[in-house]
């Protein structure tokens, strides 16, 4: 494996609701679906508004990454979701979303204990993971590196890089 998950080779596929479509990125272990998955990654584009699917176990981060802002309705409360802002929270809570304009998404999904955090911002040494939002260093913008995976010359031309990092530290 190389590490580099190419954002050009992910394929979209529609929402049941009809209001997106979405790319899996990875799902570890190799071949888990969505009710024995422990990581997932992928993105998501959003054209309307609608309900999210549940996932009992499951702790999400969702970062807007291209596009307008987007408001969750979750627990009685809203929260904003702006561009390149990550936001946590419970799969398994019943959640809405309203956006008034399409927009790009990426979601990280692990399942209880394993925990996520996504930073915005240059590559971090404990980053596990690295979604590259500027072309670099002949990658192209979103691709995905798996940073344990990389070798150590494509590290260094990535590092000044503007990216969101994923830190699995219970991986």
């Amino acid at each position: 494996m190389t590490g580099i998950y190419p954002a050009a080779t992910r394929v979209f596929r529609p929402w049941k609701n009809g209001g997106g479509t979405t790319a899996e990125i990875l799902c570890w272990p190799p071949g888990a679906g969505f009710d024995d998955f422990t990581l997932r990654l992928s993105t998501a584009r959003v054209e309307s508004s609608g309900a999210f699917s549940t996932f009992p176990g499951v702790d999400r981060v969702l970062t807007v990454i291209e596009g307008g802002a987007m408001v969750l309705h979750l627990g009685g409360e809203t929260h904003a979701l702006f561009p390149l802002v990550p936001f946590a929270f419970a799969g398994d809570a019943p959640c809405t979303a309203t956006v008034d304009a399409p927009l790009l998404d990426f979601n990280v999904m692990t399942r209880r204990p394993l925990q996520a955090r996504v930073t915005f911002g240059p590559l971090e040494p404990l980053a596990r993971f690295a979604l590259l939002l500027t072309p670099v260093a002949g990658l192209d913008l979103l691709d995905l590196l798996d940073l344990r995976r990389t070798q150590d010359a494509l590290l260094g031309a990535v590092s000044g890089a503007s990216a969101i990092s994923i830190h699995l530290p219970n991986a």
